[in-house]
């Protein structure tokens, strides 16, 4: 018949064996081959046969197709599963020293130093880096002396997002990156205490603006509301001056030493020039010297002076 015939070649021997399997399979899925009544009262003779292989060849083709299918399922099940990232983390941890072991006590990897049997590790596997995996790695704080997160290597996950390394710097973790499939792990932080570059340029604004600003104007706090910075209150002060009348630009020096910058950049729009080198106010800077200066202050010879006071 039509299976005999194929099974009697040796090219198709290792097909037939896969499609007894996937018969079953076929079987499973709800594709068994179906006789009907006459062939069930022919028995195993003429066409019922001819009838019932046919039949049994199409289940074995249609599971073929669906096994394949199946297993391919059965392994993305597993992919989602944190235990996919075990065997990776456990080899890398092995390969530092460590003699690891998994869900002890909560934990999903315990490991401890081989030279050393005092100094623990914990490392703890998610898909992805969640808030629960951060939260579960600060419960483990107080229990190890390192603490690990190892998440799914992923395309566009926040394993790729710069600010989750830092936080796990900030925090002290170090975080690993697993490809289940590979075996491969990537270290993208180290469990270290976290010590940030020093960013010079922002740390000398900040000290300068310190220096600079004269008295405690703003409340700590503040906000929808413009702050009293030391530029504000230097630009303050060459607009206290210039209240009396047109200056030039050296009478402003002795209010601010950058004077001549202030009236050229002209941020708030308090300041226009009358000719070269001499500036007066603007009706914006008249208003702005109302709102900021109180009357006694403005009646005072050195503007500097008061915005100090």
């Amino acid at each position: 018949m039509a299976i005999r015939a194929i099974t009697t070649s040796s090219r198709w021997t290792g097909v037939w064996k896969s499609a007894r399997v996937c018969i079953r399979i076929g079987k499973w899925s709800g594709l068994a081959p179906r006789t009907s009544a006459r062939c069930r009262r022919r028995g195993a003779a003429g066409s019922g046969l001819t009838r019932w292989s046919l039949g049994c060849w199409r289940a074995a083709m249609r599971g073929m197709i669906l096994g394949p299918m199946a297993t391919r399922r059965i392994r993305q099940v597993k992919d989602r599963q944190e235990t996919s990232l075990y065997a990776a983390v456990k080899a890398y941890l092995e390969r530092l020293g460590f003699s690891a072991k998994g869900e002890i006590c909560g934990c999903d990897i315990v490991a401890l130093r081989a030279e050393d049997d005092r100094f623990l590790v914990i490392a703890e596997l998610k898909l992805s880096f969640t808030l629960e995996l951060v939260l579960q790695a600060v419960d483990r704080l107080p229990l190890a002396d390192e603490i690990w997160l190892a998440v799914r290597a992923s395309g566009r996950g926040r394993d790729r997002d710069r600010r989750v390394q830092k936080l796990c710097r900030l925090l002290g973790f170090g975080l690993l990156r697993v490809s289940p499939d590979t075996g491969g792990v990537e270290v993208l932080t180290e469990p270290a205490p976290y010590r940030p570059r020093m960013n010079e340029r922002r740390r000398s604004r900040l000290l300068d603006e310190h220096r600079r600003r004269k008295g405690d104007p703003t409340e700590g706090g503040s906000t929808r509301q413009p702050i009293m910075t030391a530029y504000r209150q230097r630009a303050l002060a060459c607009a206290a001056q210039l209240n009396q009348g047109p200056l030039p630009v050296r009478a402003l020096r002795c209010a601010a030493d950058d004077a001549s910058s202030i009236l050229l950049r002209n941020v708030y729009g308090w300041f226009e020039r009358e000719r070269r080198g001499v500036y007066r106010l603007t009706p914006i800077g008249v208003a702005a010297l109302s709102r900021w200066l109180p009357s006694e202050q403005l009646s005072t010879a050195d503007a500097g002076a008061a915005l100090g006071a």
